[in-house]
């Protein structure tokens, strides 16, 4: 099973982006997408990003993957 993160691009050099996921980051390649722009927020599996999403909805589901975690922290 994956899961898939929302994950911003925060620096583009030759089409690999670096991605920061709540302060950790990764390089990705952009190969995939075409208009992919510093400050979207992707979709990353397997070291590609796959495609772009709003970034309110990459919001909510952050919110909702931190709250997920808090539940399984306190058990």
């Amino acid at each position: 099973m994956c899961l898939a993160i929302p994950s911003k691009i925060i620096k583009i050099e030759n089409n690999i982006g670096t991605i920061d996921v709540d302060g950790v980051q990764r390089k990705v390649s952009l190969l995939l997408l075409e208009d992919a722009k510093v400050g979207d927020y992707v979709i990353v599996h397997a070291g590609f990003a796959l495609h772009k999403i709003d970034e309110t909805v990459a919001m909510e589901t952050l919110q909702l993957l931190k709250e997920a975690a808090s539940l399984i922290d306190t058990e």
